[in-house]
């Protein structure tokens, strides 16, 4: 159903039309006067506007003009029973899509009434689709053929078959994004747009504008309508990037729209469908953010149908030689050049690193050295230098304690702390723990009984306390 303009100043013409396109499904506001109908254009969106070409006061012409002055973008179709070549030119030279001679047939009217929506529908999804080339990265590969991203290859392939709400988490870096657009990819969907929107990078009102859209004159500076995301990814997906971002108020319109289906543009009480799938992604626990009441429960319910978590890179070191390569190649190909070997130390110094910013920055530590290479190979001595500066950077990722490497502190102190962190990192989860350390559970459990006894002796520090 589309909602359609009408303009003739002859009260029988106007009925008849109204009469032709409401038996189509449509929901038209007919007027006699255009001036009237020039106002309502300006502040309410219509998709498709029929107007008569001679009228008292303001022609159709004029009306063409005015409307797109005030930067209208709806189709329009001349209607006349004095049509003529040159009202047509000008017409379609002033931007109307189509030129109708009165009288005409019910059925034919319909049949370029349709057309000038397919047209519309069309124009939209291009600008759309637009959008999202420009807010998807050129290189949308997930690299890795290890067991971890074996098991997300799996999930993405599954949720790919369904319709339902999927909540991506995991640290920043991992490759949420790229998650989201796998699945959008392996959907039903993949020939609709696909649309993202970062929660964390606007504030409240300007991202309920970015979802949901305005009407003109809803707040300061809206000088024209908008559609927004869940408007333009029709069909397709929207990646609601760092969700847990989003102010309460705007979490409760949110979940309306993951309920109901429907949403209201700023400024404007007329509900509006929403044929779109949601994805979120967050590098928060939102659990815990919800037992903060910083994040509505409801909501978190709606979102994690189907979840999905990204490992970090420190949980799949098989895979960092293949990523080293691939971002090689990408950053050297773009020159021409071919990209340089790495040789054995300096893959063996990438491998061991910890990799806060995952593969975020293990793409930037790339760029820095091929950026800074004389020679055709990379060696130790060319990453090293930035993986120590970026572990002294990195305190917002790794713990102070950690990160200072500085010679002279001891080799078990620096064994406990890194035990310690990956408990923390596992909730204290011993099998996983161990598996990701790279040793037996054990040899973990007898560690923690040593140090436990040493805590109690030494009277130094309380017990840690782990699960079984």
């Amino acid at each position: 159903m589309a909602s359609i303009c009408v303009v003739d100043d002859q009260a029988v013409m106007r009925d008849s039309i109204t009469e032709t396109l409401e038996c189509a499904h449509h929901k038209v506001r007919p007027f006699g006067n255009p001036e009237e109908a020039l106002e309502v254009a300006r502040d309410e969106s219509f998709d498709l506007i029929l107007t008569d070409l001679k009228m008292p006061r303001m022609d159709g012409l004029s009306l063409i003009r005015a409307l797109r002055e005030a930067r209208c973008e709806t189709p329009i179709i001349i209607m006349t029973a004095y049509g003529s070549v040159p009202d047509a030119v000008e017409a379609m030279r002033l931007g109307a899509f189509d030129f109708v001679q009165k009288p005409f047939e019910a059925e034919g009217l319909e049949m370029q009434v349709d057309r000038a929506l397919q047209h519309h529908r069309l124009r939209s999804e291009n600008d759309a689709l637009r959008t999202s080339l420009d807010d998807l990265r050129k290189d949308r590969r997930m690299i890795g053929d290890g067991e971890a991203m074996r098991r997300v290859r799996e999930e993405i392939a599954q949720y790919g078959e369904s319709d339902a709400t999927v909540l991506i988490s995991g640290e920043s870096g991992t490759g949420k994004e790229l998650a989201a657009s796998a699945i959008h990819a392996s959907s039903s969907r993949r020939d609709r747009p696909m649309l993202c929107v970062n929660c964390a990078a606007l504030s409240a009102s300007l991202l309920e504008s970015e979802l949901f859209g305005h009407e003109r004159g809803a707040f300061t500076g809206a000088d024209r309508l908008r559609r927004g995301r869940f408007e333009l990814a029709a069909g397709g997906t929207l990646l609601l990037d760092e969700v847990s971002e989003m102010a309460l108020p705007l979490q409760a319109k949110l979940l309306r729209v993951l309920q109901e289906g429907e949403f209201e543009r700023v400024g404007s009480s007329m509900p509006r469908r929403a044929d779109v799938r949601v994805i979120a992604t967050t590098n928060r626990t939102l659990e815990d953010w919800v037992a903060k009441r910083r994040f509505r429960e409801d909501l978190y319910y709606r979102l994690n149908v189907l979840p999905l978590r990204m490992p970090p890179l420190r949980e799949r070191r098989e895979d960092i030689p293949d990523i080293v390569m691939h971002v090689l190649v990408r950053l050297t190909g773009r020159s021409g050049s071919s990209a340089p070997s790495v040789d054995a130390e300096a893959m063996r110094a990438l491998s061991g690193y910890g990799w806060p910013g995952n593969v975020r920055e293990l793409e930037n530590v790339c760029h820095r050295v091929v950026a800074m290479l004389s020679g055709e190979a990379i060696g130790r001595e060319h990453v090293e230098q930035w993986l120590c500066g970026l572990s002294r950077r990195s305190s917002g990722a790794v713990d102070a304690g950690f990160g200072d490497l500085r010679p002279g502190r001891m080799l078990q102190d620096m064994e406990r702390r890194l035990i310690e962190r990956t408990l923390k990192q596992h909730n204290g989860h011993r099998v996983k723990s161990a598996k990701a350390l790279g040793m037996g559970v054990r040899t973990l459990g007898l560690k923690l009984k040593q140090w436990r006894e040493q805590d109690v002796a030494n009277a130094n520090r309380e017990p840690m306390a782990v699960v079984a």
